[in-house]
């Protein structure tokens, strides 16, 4: 919704890769080896058009690359972490059940803000942004560090033992590890200007990691991501031409307004398909996704720290959010 509220935007920026790579190659490899079922040579790839992605190795968890990140977009606006008055560890991934992550990301960067988790699988790190967009504007907090520690590549499921299965744990052979991190806080002209959202809940079953909840507590069956792509990609091109057109409507802006847009990337295909059926013009993409796969809540925010420094006071940015749940965010920003 457009408003005329004050200004409240994004200040800073970080973002961290874990240091250990690896080849979509590899990864076939790897998951042939402990397989029960021949894969096509080259299958994850051609299907993905993901080449590589970063991984999180032994030690490195969710709040590791969280901070990271928060640290990069601390040190860049020359900040110290008591300068925050409220951390939200925003993730589909989480280092335990309980208690919330953000307290351990607290206690590493040694803040004293209030902290708490907020999850809504890949658009989490957006709705973290809203929220503490909202916060700033209530009055209950002055600067909000909004973090993300994404680290999917541990719920791949390791082996397949048919082509059916292959075809069910596909999404998750997508995936790559990253953390980000923003600062939001009152801004003197520019900000967060639009912000929509489109939730289709009645789609939840397509996609998702079933364990570690009150319906399957334990079994490492439950631990694997599994989904039906196809399916998934259809909900998001029914509702996602709507809400961009809603946004260009209520903005007036049209895709020559923008300097960037920011998309989440799950294969090479499916950000084919997005621009094929938005008419976002490919030149204002930061394409990730053949470098490091579908980086989950964090994609939007290391595509805003690789774009940062070419934008200039003034430009605006539109992110499009796309969530397992089903939800679909579009928020447009001034820097």
């Amino acid at each position: 919704m457009t408003d005329q509220l004050p200004g409240v935007g994004i200040t800073a920026v970080g973002a961290h890769l874990p240091a250990r790579v690896e080849t979509t190659v590899q990864l076939q490899h790897r998951v042939q080896e402990a397989s029960r079922v021949r894969l096509p040579r080259g299958l994850f790839e051609k299907m993905s058009g993901i080449v590589r992605r970063h991984v999180a190795g032994p030690g490195e968890y969710a709040s590791t690359l969280a901070v990271a990140a928060a640290d990069k977009a601390l040190r860049s606006a020359d900040l110290d972490p008591l300068d925050i008055d409220v951390l939200l560890f925003a993730s589909a991934s989480r280092d335990l059940v309980e208690p919330a992550t953000a307290h351990i990301v607290q206690a590493e960067l040694g803040s004293k803000a209030h902290a708490l988790d907020v999850t809504n699988a890949c658009n989490s790190f957006l709705n973290g942004i809203d929220l503490a967009r909202s916060m700033v504007l209530a009055g209950r907090a002055g600067r909000v560090l909004v973090v993300t520690g994404e680290t999917p590549t541990r719920v791949m499921r390791p082996s397949v033992r048919s082509l059916a299965q292959a075809r069910e744990a596909f999404a998750g052979f997508t995936f790559g590890d990253a953390g980000a991190a923003v600062v939001v806080e009152a801004v003197p002209s520019g900000g967060i200007f639009d912000v929509d959202t489109e939730t289709l809940s009645q789609h939840w079953r397509v996609g998702g990691i079933p364990g570690g909840g009150s319906r399957h507590p334990r079994g490492d069956e439950h631990t694997y991501f599994s989904g039906d792509g196809r399916a998934l990609r259809g909900v998001f091109e029914k509702v996602g031409t709507a809400i961009l057109d809603r946004v260009r409507y209520r903005t007036g802006l049209d895709w020559p307004d923008y300097a960037k847009v920011l998309v989440h990337q799950v294969t090479q295909p499916y950000l084919e398909r997005f621009v094929e059926v938005t008419g976002v013009p490919a030149s204002l993409l930061d394409v990730t996704v053949p470098s490091h796969g579908n980086l989950a809540s964090a994609t939007l925010g290391v595509q805003l720290a690789r774009v940062w420094s070419s934008l200039d006071a003034g430009d605006r940015v539109l992110f499009v959010g796309l969530g397992g749940g089903v939800s679909v965010m579009t928020m447009a920003w001034q820097r």
